[in-house]
């Protein structure tokens, strides 16, 4: 049993040395008796950065908002299943790679399920990445000229440049995005990823300092810039925090959860490119960038809770605009989690970029040309759709539920079941089959809850 262990290693070794050696330094790897090259790896901690900087996008700003529509408590016990299973499904990923000597999410699902399971990875990884690049550059175009402002005097302006979104996101695209996305290797990435996670730590101390100042009741009226309210006719009760909720609204919270720990499209490519990969090792920076998330997921979501009680937004900032709308912290929070989601975009193109490539051209080696011609088509799309379509949320909101939901929980386990050799009582067999029962339940809700919302909606 180890020797197969040992040559399934090697085999991962092979075949991530054979994708990723192109122009990076080479360190000598023992393997059956032999020396055998492969690409200097990235580091454990860029690689805890990045993994991170893949989990935590805007969904932190919706967090405070499940947690006003399911309580406290009942918000905790869903944060903790969600990103527990999203942990485990991650382990069967790994475990997978282990044993097949396969380095991809979409050869697995050949593996799994032959050509019909490489396309239908292939199709979800990139459906769902240009859906989150396109939403992350659509906030972008929205919110960074209004941020912009906020730090100018009215008299300074106008019609300036800088207040044309559109002008904005492509200058922005073009000498931030594109550069970045054009890095052949995820490891690179490591650095911004870093300053990601700063801005991530900087909103939640922000929310965490701004619980006192803003009273409860809440305000209805701001008198001056220097925090004189008027006081609502608002009961004490309503600050009151509630430890379960139970309505409607809290079918949202599940969706949310997932989608803010979806991270598998990236844990493969990280996985490959780990200076000494192992899955213990893999598994412990899956364990520390889920826990750090989870961390600063429950400290924002909390505190802004605390903050607007029942009152919360669906995207938490805004409440701070209206009550606080010239306070320095809140528009330099403002900015910094505008400058984090510019950050995580390469991050989400390297997987849809290498999806593309593995489709249409296979295992093939490294091509500059190709790399290049994949990365501007897609950066193309991408920035096509976030600034001619007008509201993204209809068609990626539907695509994403299923897509989403498939990615994080589905496919790990059904891969799991067909691959593995372990009987179907085994713990982790039993473990696969709860994950993909769960992965088809909250892609039902997920759908359902859109559905609902553009019943309801004007």
């Amino acid at each position: 049993m180890s020797i197969n262990g040992r040559n399934n290693n090697t085999d991962f070794y092979n075949e991530c040395t054979a994708r990723d050696t192109e122009g990076g330094e080479t360190t000598p790897l023992i393997g059956n008796g032999s020396v055998q090259t492969r690409a200097t790896g990235a580091s454990f901690t860029s690689s805890v950065f990045n993994l991170m900087n893949a989990i935590m996008g805007s969904g932190i700003l919706g967090l405070a908002y499940a947690m006003s529509n399911t309580g406290i408590v009942g918000f905790c016990i869903l944060l903790i299943l969600v990103s527990s299973l999203a942990a485990y499904s991650i382990h069967f990923l790994l475990r997978l790679c282990d044993q097949t000597g396969i380095n991809s999410y979409e050869d697995l699902g050949g593996k799994a399920m032959k050509k019909t399971g490489k396309i239908m990875v292939g199709i979800a990884i990139v459906i769902q990445n240009i859906g989150a690049m396109s939403s992350y550059l659509f906030i972008l175009k929205s919110e960074l000229p209004a941020a912009i402002h906020s730090f100018l005097r009215p008299e300074d302006t106008g019609n300036a440049w800088y207040e044309d979104g559109r002008l904005l996101l492509i200058l922005v695209a073009v000498c931030v995005i594109l550069p970045l996305s054009m890095l052949p290797k995820i490891g690179f990435l490591g650095y911004t990823s870093s300053l990601a996670f700063l801005f991530m730590l900087y909103f939640a101390v922000v929310i965490v300092v701004k619980k006192w100042s803003i009273p409860c009741p809440l305000p209805y009226n701001v008198t001056t810039l220097s925090d004189t309210f008027k006081v609502s006719n608002f009961s004490d009760s309503e600050c009151t925090p509630k430890l379960f909720i139970i309505s409607v609204k809290s079918a949202y919270a599940i969706p949310t959860m997932a989608f803010s720990f979806l991270c598998h499209t990236t844990v493969l490519p990280i996985y490959c490119e780990l200076e000494r990969p192992t899955k213990a090792r893999m598994q412990n920076i899956s364990n520390i960038s889920i826990g750090l998330s989870f961390l600063l997921y429950f400290i924002s979501a909390l505190f802004g809770y605390l903050t607007f009680y029942s009152h919360v937004d669906s995207e938490l900032l805004l409440g701070y605009d209206a009550y606080l709308p010239q306070d320095i912290m809140v528009m330099t929070v403002r900015l910094a989690i505008l400058i984090s989601v510019l950050l995580t975009v390469p991050l989400i193109h390297f997987p849809a970029r290498k999806s593309v490539i593995l489709l249409l051209y296979g295992g093939r080696d490294f091509s500059w040309l190709i790399h290049i011609v994949s990365t501007l088509t897609i950066l193309s799309v991408v920035l096509m759709l976030a600034i001619f379509v007008p509201d993204l949320s209809n068609v990626f909101g539907v695509v994403g539920s299923t897509t989403s939901s498939c990615l994080l929980f589905v496919f790990p386990g059904v891969f799991y079941l067909k691959i593995s050799n372990q009987p179907l009582r085994s713990l982790d067999s039993v473990g696969a089959i709860l994950l993909v029962v769960f992965g088809l339940i909250m892609g039902v809700i997920s759908l359902s809850v859109i559905v609902v919302t553009w019943v309801e909606s004007p």
